[in-house]
């Protein structure tokens, strides 16, 4: 039974002793190639409007000498804002091609959603990585920095040419009254494209948003689809939309700010102590009545200009105090500053909160024009 046992083993033991001395070829080898080096055709970038379609930039960079056809070199072009290390980088990904280009829209553009603001030199970076198709060997160049300077863009939404904002419908206090009362449902306009104010708000309504106050319906700001999951807190807008803009779920205060260099709004709730004051007084021995509360009025009662800031001329007396008061003779409630010390404050105005400490008043005497923002927490005082 051996015997035959061997014999049946022995073809086989031949024929892998005949395959091992057969030599077989090497694998093939792929070098590691070397570190690209990238530059550009500019250090910076500062284009016009009117140059927005033509080239702004060229990158480009040496070869990583991979051995495998150039064709399936890969190489990821990345954009950052300074100072980052790439974390929130824009790729862009290519083959074979060892350079790329942007026009000044382009870069426009990567600038503008960074939340960069016009008109002003920012730093970004710039570097390449290569790498075999299959992402093997890859290599980081050096990072180049450029200053680019973002230019203007018209908003996303057409701004109101009337230069005023108001809103309707039933969440709102004044429901779908047409004109609305003012200032309470007057938005304030923080800069060139931004809109924003405080509102007491009816939980699971809806509103509009009116150029005008006038009674006219014929144009509105509102939503695509009041729909979408999550619009209530916020999302896009524009000029005209089919849908009424979805309310908050649960009444109460409430902070709405409309972007429309974006098309964006949020809605976001005002949680703030004491609230949103309707009404709002001065008192201390730097105004002419000193500390008596309750004050006079109207000398030293300020006017509610719109839904979240309020505006008062008063004469001051120098280097005294003063306190913001949202109820006349109410010691329990007042506004004071967060820093009574900090620089510029007395001459200027500054950061304000509630039960905030007392305000110091100007170095000179005279007649100051203060204006109160609830939506930036902030005082400012301007002499006359």
């Amino acid at each position: 039974m051996r015997t035959q046992a061997y014999k049946a083993l022995l073809p086989v033991t031949l024929l892998l002793a005949a395959l091992s001395c057969e030599k077989l070829e090497k694998l093939p080898y792929y070098g590691d190639g070397t570190t690209p080096e990238l530059k550009t055709s500019t250090a910076t970038v500062a284009a016009a409007p009117a140059d927005s379609n033509k080239l702004a930039l060229t990158a480009e960079w040496t070869s990583p000498s991979y051995a495998t056809d150039t064709t399936n070199y890969k190489f990821i072009f990345q954009v950052d804002s300074a100072g980052r290390n790439f974390s929130r980088a824009v790729s862009f990904e290519m083959m074979g091609k060892r350079s790329i280009t942007f026009s000044a829209k382009e870069l426009n553009t990567i600038m503008l959603n960074y939340g960069f603001l016009f008109n002003r030199a920012y730093d970004l970076d710039m570097r390449v990585i290569s790498s075999y198709g299959n992402n093997n060997e890859r290599r980081i160049s050096n990072t180049v920095r450029i200053k680019a300077t973002p230019y203007k863009i018209p908003p996303k939404v057409a701004l109101p040419t009337s230069g005023k904002l108001y809103i309707v419908g039933d969440a709102t206090q004044g429901g779908w009254t047409n004109p609305m009362p003012v200032p309470s449902q007057e938005l304030h306009r923080i800069d060139e494209t931004t809109f924003g104010g405080i509102f007491n708000l009816n939980g699971g309504k809806q509103y509009l948003v009116l150029p005008l106050n006038t009674g006219d319906w014929s144009n509105k700001y509102s939503v695509a689809n009041n729909m979408l999951p999550g619009l209530a807190a916020g999302g896009d807008f524009g000029y005209n939309f089919n849908d009424n803009f979805p309310g908050p779920a649960a009444s109460g205060l409430y902070t709405l700010n409309m972007d429309f260099q974006a098309g964006k709004f949020t809605m976001t709730p005002f949680t703030q102590q004491h609230g949103l004051p309707s009404e709002l007084y001065i008192v201390g021995d730097a105004t002419p009545a000193g500390w008596t509360n309750p004050v006079p009025v109207p000398s030293q009662r300020f006017t509610r200009i719109n839904s979240s800031v309020f505006e008062l001329t008063v004469n001051l007396a120098a280097n005294k105090f003063y306190l913001f008061l949202p109820e006349n003779g109410n010691w329990g409630k007042k506004y004071g500053a967060v820093d009574n010390q900090a620089p510029g404050i007395k001459n200027a105005g500054g950061p304000l909160k509630p039960e905030g400490q007392d305000m110091p008043s100007p170095d000179v005497a005279g007649n100051y024009k203060i204006t109160v923002n609830f939506l930036t927490n902030t005082y400012t005082l301007v002499k006359l």
